[in-house]
């Protein structure tokens, strides 16, 4: 669902029909000797604020062509270890190490390391988008935070929709309706759009914080309001930062809520409509040959995805929770003992990822009773300390 080279050389020149004679052990004709190889420069490790003591940590490197491996839990970086691919919060007492390695013609750097201790308190919000505007007008949402997914079915599921940044152009998106936008309400809309009556061309918008922020363990919430129109299929989610070196699934895939088949029918014999308002929260991982997935549905007597609910997920070292409303309302709760295959959530930071999807393997397409423009309406993303 989504992504250097230097050279020092020493040569020995020699014109044609010369011979070099030397005496006492000097370079016989034609040798040529190469310098060694520099050693890569060692990573700079670098934090900026973020909220109540947390920190963002930057890892970087001048190195050309260098990829930076480290590790959160005080051992030493090698080739096998985490390769940084963002920036992360920190919230937590822990020591980030990291070395750079595999710059054409040069060696491995020393190891970087620096013991980071930020004063946080248990629950505290450690970051957060708010979706504050203050301007008279809608604006996009932040660019330090938030990058997209683009083009048709671009990212799997047999989905319909073409993802749009706010200022994408090219047809069928529009800058002029904009298919995510954060509005005077102070909230992230993001808007399924159907450009042309009759004509089964749909728009729509997946943001994502990836390459810019990303989190390891936490409780991480949003609290929004769902479209309930048949072939709808809204999702809060995230990815593991390592997506673009061992892909999906190994990678992990946390989704804090998903929802289709909204305002479904009372269910009858031979329907596949449940006969409930649900929402979903998932876990997978394992490989693209042998998935390992496990789902639950939330559904409580007279709950509708229509109105304002507050998603969460408490990720801790070999536990996943969902909850809905309220931290302490669990309703489902994975670890390495139920989850069946490789568990992938303890391997390194996620980004987040929220979208609205149209049509799809799992909801279906859109019908007639489909109504568009249809939004997907969040008022926070907040990430606390567990």
């Amino acid at each position: 669902m989504i992504m250097r080279a230097g050279k020092n050389m020493l040569t020995v020149l020699f014109a044609l029909g010369w011979m070099l004679c030397a005496c006492g052990g000097g370079a016989s004709a034609g040798t040529t000797t190469t310098a060694p190889a520099q050693q890569a420069a060692t990573p700079a490790i670098t934090t900026t604020p973020s909220q109540n003591g947390a920190v963002v940590v930057s890892l970087s490197d001048t190195t050309s062509g260098a990829t930076i491996y480290y590790t959160l839990d005080g051992s030493t970086p090698d080739n096998t270890s985490q390769v940084y691919q963002a920036p992360f919060v920190v919230a937590s007492n822990l020591t980030v190490k990291a070395m750079a390695a595999n710059a054409p013609a040069y060696t491995n750097s020393n190891v970087a390391t620096q013991a980071l201790a930020p004063s946080v308190a248990a629950g505290a919000l450690v970051w957060s988008d708010e979706f504050n505007n203050p301007s008279s007008t809608n604006q996009p949402p932040n660019a330090s935070v938030w990058t997209y997914d683009l083009g048709t079915n671009c990212c799997g599921n047999n989905e319909l929709e073409t993802y749009c940044a706010p200022s994408s152009n090219a047809a069928p998106c529009s800058s002029s309706s904009p298919n995510a936008f954060v509005g005077t309400d102070g909230n992230l809309h993001i808007v399924a759009m159907q450009p042309t009556a009759g004509v089964k061309t749909y728009t729509s918008a997946r943001l994502k914080s990836q390459g810019l922020v990303s989190f390891l363990y936490g409780r991480i919430e949003a609290r929004m309001k769902l479209p309930e129109s048949q072939g709808m299929w809204p999702a809060f989610w995230m990815l593991g930062n390592n997506i673009t070196k061992v892909s999906w699934p190994a990678c992990g895939e946390l989704d804090i809520m998903e929802h289709i088949d909204g305002s479904n029918p009372p269910f009858s014999v031979g329907s596949a409509a449940p006969g409930y308002d649900w929402i979903a929260g998932s876990v997978h991982g394992g490989t693209t040959a042998a998935h390992a997935d496990g789902t639950e549905k939330y559904h409580p007597a007279g709950f509708s995805a229509a109105a304002w609910h507050t998603y969460g997920m408490i990720w801790s070292t070999g536990q996943v929770q969902f909850y809905v409303d309220n931290p302490t309302n669990v309703y489902a709760t994975y670890t390495p003992s139920t989850f069946p295959g490789p568990w992938p959530f303890d391997q390194g930071p996620q980004f987040v990822i929220l979208n609205l999807a149209v049509g799809g393997d799992w909801p279906g397409s859109p019908d007639a009773s489909t109504v568009f423009p249809s939004e997907m309406v969040v008022d926070y993303v907040r990430v606390y300390k567990n």
